[in-house]
């Protein structure tokens, strides 16, 4: 068994975007616990992750990510909030939530 890998990917209830929130795709790393995501509702914002996440969520390119818009400028910059596993993806896609975003993308989300 390799160390730091999960074998089996816990069952955990499913996170749907509630008010204010939207799933995105990460784009590119920028450093410095910030990120370029491109979100379901057409705009790409920089997005930090806040403190309470940093040593407890990992993301990496093509992460699928929930993100809530800032108040202050909510076009351009947000907080990641969440990170989807490729079942939770899987499902999400099932439902349609990820239609749109597929479509901007331009690539299949795993």
């Amino acid at each position: 068994m390799i160390l730091g890998r999960r074998i089996h990917e816990e069952e955990r209830e499913l996170r749907l975007p509630g008010e204010g929130e939207v799933l995105g795709v990460i784009v590119q790393m920028l450093g410095h616990e910030r990120m370029k995501v491109l979100c379901a509702d057409g705009y790409t914002r920089i997005c930090r992750v806040p403190g309470r996440y940093k040593k407890r969520l990992w993301f990496r390119e093509g992460d699928v990510v929930l993100v809530a818009p800032w108040d202050f400028q909510p076009k351009t910059k947000g907080d990641l909030i969440w990170r989807y596993t490729k079942s939770e993806v899987r499902k999400l896609k099932e439902m349609g939530h990820l239609d749109k975003l597929e479509e901007e993308y331009g690539e299949e989300l795993a």
